[in-house]
């Protein structure tokens, strides 16, 4: 399974969590939905969407970053180091580290509009704080693949992702040795420089 792939789970839920969703409704009615909604976006307007991408960003912008917990996922990714970055730092990291998956890889949305998702049975309880989401999608020409989402409630009752699971793989896992890396050659200063220098890269600036 290549990396490309594991987005592009993600960017299934990413594209399409509609203001009309419920972030305290049942955790899998929620990613059902947002599911649904984003397949039926992209093969309504995936010719206007390949004219301009910038409406894959608006989207992302729009309707999902609020229901994801980038501070966690940084946290995550980062691993050990984070508990040596200031405040300051953990801030920009978060923020680096969200336009760094929303510029890199929203556009692999537009590459995916004829997956089936099957939902597996839900084995949480009302009551849980941490909850997993299990699916599979049906991608042509290829097994199955098994995504879990990760989503944890908040004090007022919200469910937010913090981690995506792909065949094995967790997309916070998989950064974090590179920030590991990054960390320990140019300190946590330089890894957030890199991440800038690769952001605006992706601007085009």
């Amino acid at each position: 399974m290549t990396f490309t792939r594991m987005l592009m789970a993600i960017l299934l839920l990413v594209g399409g969590w509609t203001q009309a969703s419920d972030s305290t409704a049942d955790p899998v009615a929620l990613i059902r939905s947002t599911a649904d909604y984003v397949l039926e976006q992209v093969r309504e307007r995936k010719a206007e969407l390949q004219k301009d991408s910038s409406g894959i960003y608006e989207l992302v912008q729009k309707k999902v970053l609020p229901h994801f917990d980038f501070r966690i996922m940084s946290r995550g990714a980062l691993g050990k180091y984070w508990r040596r970055a200031s405040e300051a730092q953990k801030q920009r990291i978060a923020r680096e580290f969200r336009e760094l998956l929303v510029r890199t890889y929203a556009t692999t949305l537009l590459n995916y509009s004829d997956q089936e998702v099957e939902y597996l049975p839900f084995r949480g309880k009302p009551e849980d704080k941490r909850v997993t989401v299990a699916t599979r999608v049906h991608d042509q020409g290829g097994p199955p693949i098994p995504i879990n989402y990760r989503l944890y409630r908040t004090s007022d009752g919200r469910w937010k992702i913090y981690d995506v699971v792909v065949d094995g793989v967790s997309l916070v896992s998989n950064y974090r040795s590179s920030f590991a890396a990054e960390v320990k050659k140019s300190g946590i200063e330089g890894l957030i420089s890199s991440l800038a220098r690769h952001n605006r890269k992706q601007r085009g600036a």
